[in-house]
C-alpha cells in the first residue's frame, strides 16, 4: 500500500467518513488483486461486506423503531431482549429526534432533574470518592403532568438511548413467565448505557397485600423489588405511575429519588401557554394572565391541548389573529 493511500485511510478513520472508508478499501482490495494476491483479496472483500451487513442490520432495526442491537459499555453489541413465549421485543426503542426535551417546570423541580442529569455526567469523579449518583429515579402524579415527558427529556440531556418497557411482552398469563420476563430486562440492560423506562410501573408494583390477585402478582412485585435492590445499571432507570397510593410501600426505599410531578402553577400554565402559541399572531391586550387562571387545575398535557386546539382553530378558518374568545371556547369544552 503506497504512502498516500495509507495516508487518506487514516484520515478517513479519524473523521469518521464511513463513505470515504469503504471506497479506500476496495482500492486496497484491488490493488490486491492486481498483484495476484487474490485470497486476500476476497479475505478482505468478505470482511468488508460482514461489516456493511451488520450496519445495514441496525439502520433496518432502528427504522422499525426496535433497535435490536445495541452496544454495552465494552462497546460490544448485544441483542435486546423478547419475550420467551412468543419472542416479542420486551423494550421499544424511542429515536433521539422523537425524544421530547423542552419542558417548564417549577423551579424545584426543575433542580432535581439538573441534579441527576449533572451527577450522571460526573459519575467517575463521584466514584472516586465512594459516592454512588442518582440512578433509579421514581416519578408518580396525576396525568398529564410530564412523568414520561421527563425520562425523555434526561435521556435526551444526557445522551442515552431511550428504552421503554413494554408491558405487552412482559406479562404473560403463562405462570412464571412474566416474572422471568422482568429478570430478563434487568440482567439485560444492567450493561447497556441508556434510559430504561417503567412507565405506569404499578401494573408490576401493586401493594402485596391488595386483593387484586395472589401468587403471580405477588411473585412478580417480589421479583421486581429484588431486581431493584441488586440494580446498578451504566445508565438510569425511571419508573412512573398516577396510582403512588397503590404501589407497594417497599417499591419507595429501593429508588435513589422518588418525587411528584405536580399540576402547573399560574405562571407555568402561562408560560406553556406562551411557547405553545409562539408560532402564532395574537390579538392587542391578549389576556395571558387571565387565560392561565382560568386553566388552574389542569395538567400540562391539557394545557398543551387547549392551545394547540386554538392555533388549529385560526389557522383552519384562515384567520390572522388568536384572540381570547377561541381559547376561552376550548377551555369551556374541556371542562
Amino acid at each position: 500500500m503506497n504512502s498516500d493511500l495509507l495516508k487518506r485511510l487514516f484520515r478517513a478513520i479519524n473523521q469518521d467518513n464511513v463513505e470515504a472508508i469503504n471506497k479506500l478499501a476496495q482500492i486496497i482490495i484491488k490493488e490486491e488483486k492486481e498483484k495476484g494476491h487474490h485470497k486476500l483479496a476476497e479475505q478482505l472483500q468478505s470482511l468488508l461486506k460482514s461489516k456493511t451487513k451488520r450496519v445495514n442490520t441496525i439502520k433496518e432495526a432502528t427504522n422499525n423503531n426496535i433497535l435490536s442491537l445495541v452496544k454495552n459499555h465494552n462497546s460490544t453489541l448485544i441483542e435486546l431482549p423478547t419475550a420467551k413465549r412468543d419472542n416479542s421485543p420486551l423494550f421499544s426503542f424511542i429515536e433521539r429526534d422523537k425524544l421530547r426535551h423542552h419542558m417548564i417546570l417549577p423551579s424545584y423541580i426543575e433542580d432535581k432533574f439538573t441534579k441527576i442529569e449533572a451527577e450522571y455526567t460526573a459519575q467517575e469523579r463521584l466514584m472516586k470518592y465512594n459516592l454512588k449518583p442518582i440512578k433509579k429515579i421514581l416519578l408518580y402524579g396525576e396525568s398529564g403532568c410530564g412523568k414520561t415527558m421527563s425520562a425523555e427529556r434526561l435521556a435526551w440531556n444526557i445522551g442515552l438511548p431511550l428504552l421503554k418497557v413494554r408491558f405487552d411482552s412482559l406479562l404473560s398469563s403463562y405462570f412464571g413467565e412474566s416474572a422471568s420476563n422482568l429478570r430478563t430486562i434487568f440482567d439485560t440492560s444492567v450493561n447497556i448505557p441508556c434510559v430504561v423506562l417503567i412507565d405506569e410501573c404499578d401494573f408490576i408494583a401493586t401493594a402485596r397485600n391488595s386483593n387484586r390477585d395472589v401468587g403471580e402478582a405477588s411473585r412478580i412485585v417480589n421479583m421486581f423489588l429484588q431486581l431493584l435492590d441488586e440494580y446498578e445499571p451504566i445508565g438510569l432507570i425511571v419508573a412512573t405511575t398516577n396510582l403512588k397510593d397503590k404501589l407497594d410501600k417497599a417499591l419507595f426505599r429501593r429508588f435513589d429519588e422518588s418525587f411528584e410531578m405536580e399540576k402547573p402553577s399560574l405562571r407555568e400554565i402561562e408560560k406553556v401557554l406562551k411557547m405553545t402559541l409562539s408560532s402564532i399572531q395574537t390579538c392587542n391586550n391578549f389576556d395571558w394572565i387571565g387565560l392561565s387562571d382560568k386553566m388552574q387545575g389542569m395538567s400540562y398535557a391539557e394545557v398543551v391541548k387547549i392551545a394547540q386546539n386554538s392555533a388549529k382553530s385560526i389557522i383552519l378558518t384562515g384567520k390572522h389573529l388568536l384572540d381570547d374568545n377561541t381559547v376561552y371556547s376550548y377551555i369551556k369544552d374541556l371542562n
